[in-house]
This record gives C-alpha cells, structure tokens and sequence, in this order.
C-alpha cells in the first residue's frame, strides 16, 4: 500500500516540477511531510542552493500542539527567515502533497508570516 503512495505522490511531483521553478527574485517553497515532521525550504534552483530552512524537529524549535499547529508556527518560522533574507515572494512547491491538511497549515503560517505566493 506505501508503495503505491509513494510512487503516486513521486509522478505528481514530477508533474508539478515540470512546470515550476525558482528563481533568483522568487525562490521555491518546498515542503515535505514525514510522519514525525514537517520541513521547509526556501530554494533557489537557478544556482541549486537552499537559502534559508526551518523544520519541527530542529532543536530550537517548540514542539507544542498537535502536527497541524507546529505546521502552522513552522510556516511563520520560514517566513521570519526568508523575509530577513530579504525575500518577500516565493513560489509554493507543495512536493506532490495534497494541499490540504499540515501543507496548507504551512502555507496559511507563511503568509501569516509575511510571504507572498
């Protein structure tokens, strides 16, 4: 059943990826979901290097509430980050993920947190 999944949500991010990149003036928002955490990056693929990052299971991080609400305050985390890196418009790689759930609780808290996407 996992590989079944796996090998859905992997087409559909190829599908998705096809048509989106990053740029230097509007870096990519990528987020991935494990079972644990949930992680973001904020992605320049014209020169393949993650500016900034955030994740719910970094040790500065406070783990409290249940996984949609650390989603949600990693959202503001990731937003805090890119906007002192001086980035205000990204584009959302929700990585083949249904935008539902813990991806549009992090997607909710980074434009909370000031990103535009």
């Amino acid at each position: 059943m996992a590989g079944k999944k796996l090998s859905r949500r992997e087409r559909i991010k190829r599908g998705i990826r096809k048509r989106l990149s990053g740029s230097t003036e509007r870096p990519r928002l990528s987020v991935f979901r494990s079972n644990k955490g949930i992680y973001a990056q904020v992605i320049d693929d014209s020169s393949g290097r993650t500016i900034v990052s955030a994740s719910s299971l970094s040790k500065d991080f406070d783990g409290t509430g249940n996984k949609v609400e650390q989603s949600k305050v990693v959202g503001k985390v990731i937003a805090e980050k890119a906007l002192a890196a001086g980035i205000n418009n990204v584009v959302f790689d929700r990585n083949g993920y249904l935008y539902h759930g813990r991806v549009k609780s992090l997607a909710d808290g980074a434009r909370e947190g000031g990103l535009k996407f």
